[in-house]
C-alpha cells in the first residue's frame, strides 16, 4: 500500500488528472449523488495527516523575522488581491469560481513548502516557521476576506466558515501535534524521522485524490457539456503563480541571502490547496465542487511550477556554499 501511496505522491502532475477524468466518468455513468456523504471522512483523511508533521515549536524562534514578515506581506497584502482581480477579469459572473481563486490564494504555505525548500537549497528552518504562521493566519483571516471581497455577489455565511476552519484546521492541528508527541515517545525520534514521518503526506496525497474525484463526479454533468472549462481555468491559474514567483524572486534576491530567499519564494508560491479544498467542499456544499475545480487545477499548476522552479534555482541565486 506504502508503495502505491509514495507513487501517487511523487506523480501529482499525473495523479490528480487521472482522478478528474474518473470521477468525470463516474459521475457521467453513475450517480454522484451518494458520494457526498464521503466529503467528511476524505477531508479529515486529507487534513490530519498533514498536522501530524507540523513542527509547531520551531514558531517560538526569533531568527529571520525580517524574512517572516515580509513573507506574510505578500502572502496577505499582495497575492490574495492579484488573485481576487485576475478573478473578475476571466470570470465574469463567475463568483463561485473567483471565489475557488480566492481560497487557493488566502491560505500559504504547505508541508511542500518545506520539501521544495529542501529540495532547492534554501532555508529548512525558515520554511517550517512560514508553514506555521502561514497555515495559523491564513486559517484566520480567510473568512474576512471572503467576506470583505465577495460577500456583495455571494452570501458568505461566515459563522459557519470559523465553525469549519475550526474544525477541519485546528481539531485536526491539535490531534496532530499530540499524535506527533506520542509517536516520537514510543518510538523515539530517530525512528519517527526515519520510518514514520514520510508516511503521513502519503495518507494526506489519498484524501486530496479522494476529494478531488468527488468534486469532479458531483460537477460531471456542467463540465461534460462544457469541456472548455477546464481549459479556460488554466490561465488565471498560470499567471498567478507567475506573478507570484516573479514577485518573491526579485524581493528575495534584492532583500534576502540565498537560503532566506529561496525560503521565502516557496513561503509564498505554495498554497496549502488541501485546506482550500476542504473549506470549499464543507462549507458551500452544493455550489463546493463547483469552487474546488479551479482548486484542483491549480494542484497540476503549483506542482509543474515548483519542480521547474528548483531547476532555476542556482541560476537565479548563485549555488549554495558547500559545507565543511
Amino acid at each position: 500500500m506504502w508503495k502505491i501511496l509514495s507513487y501517487l505522491q511523487k506523480n501529482l502532475i499525473w495523479t490528480i488528472p487521472a482522478m478528474m477524468i474518473a470521477g468525470l466518468l463516474y459521475g457521467r455513468f453513475l450517480d454522484a449523488s451518494p458520494l457526498k456523504g464521503s466529503i467528511i471522512p476524505l477531508t479529515f483523511l486529507m487534513v490530519y495527516p498533514m498536522m501530524v508533521n507540523l513542527q509547531i515549536d520551531k514558531v517560538f524562534s526569533r531568527e529571520g523575522q525580517r524574512c517572516q514578515l515580509v513573507t506574510q506581506i505578500i502572502n496577505f497584502a499582495i497575492i490574495p488581491f492579484v488573485a481576487f482581480f485576475l478573478g473578475r477579469w476571466f470570470f465574469p459572473g463567475q463568483p463561485m469560481v473567483v471565489l475557488g481563486l480566492l481560497l487557493a490564494a488566502l491560505l500559504p504555505t504547505s508541508g511542500m513548502t518545506i520539501t521544495w525548500t529542501g529540495f532547492a537549497g534554501g532555508d529548512i528552518n525558515a520554511a517550517i516557521k512560514m508553514t506555521v504562521i502561514g497555515l495559523v493566519a491564513g486559517s484566520i483571516a480567510t473568512p474576512f476576506y471572503a467576506k470583505w471581497l465577495m460577500g456583495t455577489v455571494i452570501e458568505i455565511p461566515l459563522l459557519d466558515v470559523f465553525k469549519q476552519i475550526i474544525l477541519i484546521v485546528f481539531v485536526p492541528m491539535v490531534l496532530g501535534y499530540l499524535t506527533q508527541k506520542w509517536l516520537i515517545r514510543r518510538y523515539g525520534q530517530e525512528a519517527y524521522q526515519r520510518d514514520l514521518k514520510k508516511k503521513f503526506p502519503m495518507l494526506s496525497t489519498a484524501g486530496v485524490l479522494g476529494i478531488v474525484f468527488v468534486a469532479m463526479a458531483l460537477k460531471s454533468g456542467s463540465i461534460l457539456g462544457n469541456p472548455g472549462m477546464l481549459l479556460g481555468y488554466l490561465a488565471p491559474l498560470v499567471l498567478l503563480y507567475l506573478i507570484n514567483f516573479l514577485l518573491s524572486t526579485v524581493v528575495g534576491k534584492l532583500y534576502f541571502p540565498r537560503g532566506e530567499a529561496i525560503a521565502l519564494v516557496y513561503g509564498t508560491v505554495m498554497r496549502n490547496l488541501s485546506i482550500a479544498l476542504a473549506i470549499a467542499m464543507t462549507v458551500f456544499r452544493d455550489k463546493g465542487a463547483e469552487i474546488a475545480i479551479i482548486i484542483a487545477m491549480a494542484y497540476i499548476v503549483q506542482v509543474q511550477a515548483a519542480a521547474w522552479y528548483v531547476r532555476l534555482t542556482d541560476r537565479l541565486f548563485g549555488k549554495a556554499p558547500e559545507t565543511a
